[in-house]
């Protein structure tokens, strides 16, 4: 069931947890163009950075070209520029092509530059985020975008059903959304998202599995199977919408709520702050419920120097720029886009924000999907399996030992 508009950078930053970011062609070939700084980003959004720039090129005399890349040929064109070592000096990278882009040789090794640069340290940044950035105990990004999974909930449905505070645990949501569902027909509980391919993932980690251990999955393991037999349960006791109802946000979490929970990210927030007006003061978020922990999924993107340039010194100084906390707050107010730097998270514009606290609290405790080339495609074998089940009627176990042997097979190419 789909319930979200994504608009604006955080819809970016959930469309970067998903993919990465690349360029269109070289950059560095004119003399004009060996003169700046040359920046690659995805989306019409990235255009916002000229409005920082300025402040830049005041205080380090450096000149710098944003290029917009869309999401469509993002992949082939980064491909085509580490084979032709020409492309950008700063890209973008979304999080989860971080491995095979470094895999690929695409990204510079910046633990230098943290060195220098006080702005850069890793302790300045969630963990989960810096997590992304090393490989082989080397750095090759700053965190720049942070993205995770909360609970959404309308507090006055809730409530009629006895709940004055969110569900804190995996016990009391199953109990809060069969409630919710029990309030006539065509009333669920909660929304479970057949299309989010972090959504089992995450579950699994809260009960226990590491997903995948020495390069060998475990998603026919009791923590991983037990993880997907739990959501599988909120669809088969109708405690959530079989089908994809066809209905947005607007529609499902407006009025008497049709369902009143669901899982996203921080894009949605603002979905329904501008499309749902009729509820405000009647929503919240809330972390995940926990089994043995509440782990959700750390997104986003970082700022990565392309291993090719002849720039990388000037690289530095921008993405330092970027780093510190103030200017990661400018770029908050710009494009929506939650700050990586948790000093930023101190400004009381956001430590007192109902919303941006909670964010702030679930980041602390996000975590990566794992950092492995083969992780999209294991991802999306995972939602074919779930399908199988879900509306398949397959046996879970059943499907998790083939979608382990599967898996198996990819990690061992």
């Amino acid at each position: 069931m789909k319930l979200s508009k994504k608009i604006g950078l955080l819809g970016l930053t959930a469309v970067m947890a998903l993919g990465g970011l690349a360029a269109c062609g070289s950059s560095n070939n004119s003399a004009k163009d060996s003169e700046v700084l040359n920046i690659w980003g995805m989306g019409d959004e990235v255009k916002q950075l000229s409005k920082m720039t300025d402040k830049f090129t005041d205080e380090t005399g450096i000149e710098v070209k944003i290029q917009s890349i869309p999401w469509s040929n993002a992949h082939d064109k980064l491909l085509t520029a580490v084979a032709s070592k020409s492309g950008p000096d700063v890209l973008q990278m979304g999080t989860t092509w971080m491995p095979e882009f470094q895999e690929a040789g695409a990204l510079a090794d910046m633990s230098s530059y943290i060195d220098k640069y006080d702005a850069m340290n890793p302790d300045n940044f969630y963990e989960g985020s810096v997590e992304t950035t090393q490989f082989g105990g080397k750095s090759y990004g700053i965190p720049w975008a942070a993205e995770t999974r909360v609970l959404f909930y309308r507090t006055d449905i809730l409530e009629s059903v006895g709940y004055k505070e969110p569900p804190k645990t995996w016990e009391e949501l199953e109990d809060a959304a069969k409630k919710l569902a029990a309030r006539g027909d065509d009333q669920y509980g909660i929304n479970i998202d057949s299309k989010e391919q972090t959504l089992g993932f995450m579950f699994a980690r809260q009960n226990g599995s590491p997903l995948i251990k020495d390069n060998q999955p475990e998603f026919d393991q009791a923590p991983f199977v037990d993880s997907v037999a739990y959501l599988n349960n909120f669809i088969q006791k109708g405690y959530a919408p079989k089908q994809d109802l066809g209905l947005d946000v607007s529609q499902t979490f407006s009025g008497d709520a049709m369902v009143p929970m669901f899982i996203s990210g921080p894009w949605m927030a603002k979905t329904v702050k501008d499309t749902v007006p009729d509820i405000d003061g009647k929503w919240a978020i809330a972390p995940l419920p926990s089994k043995e922990n509440n782990i959700s999924s750390m997104g986003g993107s970082n700022l990565t120097i392309f291993e090719y340039s002849e720039k990388k010194d000037d690289a530095a100084k921008f993405i330092n720029f970027m780093s510190q906390p103030d200017n990661q707050l400018e770029w908050m107010h710009l494009t929506d886009a939650l700050p990586t730097a948790k000093k930023t998270w101190e400004n009381p514009e956001l430590k007192d924000d109902p919303i941006y606290s909670v964010f702030n609290e679930q980041l602390l405790n996000s975590e990566p999907m794992p950092l492995i080339t083969q992780f999209e495609e294991i991802a999306q074998n995972y939602l074919k399996h779930f399908e199988q089940i879900y509306l398949g009627g397959q046996d879970v176990q059943k499907e998790m030992d083939s979608f382990n042997q599967e898996t198996e097979t990819l990690l061992n190419k």
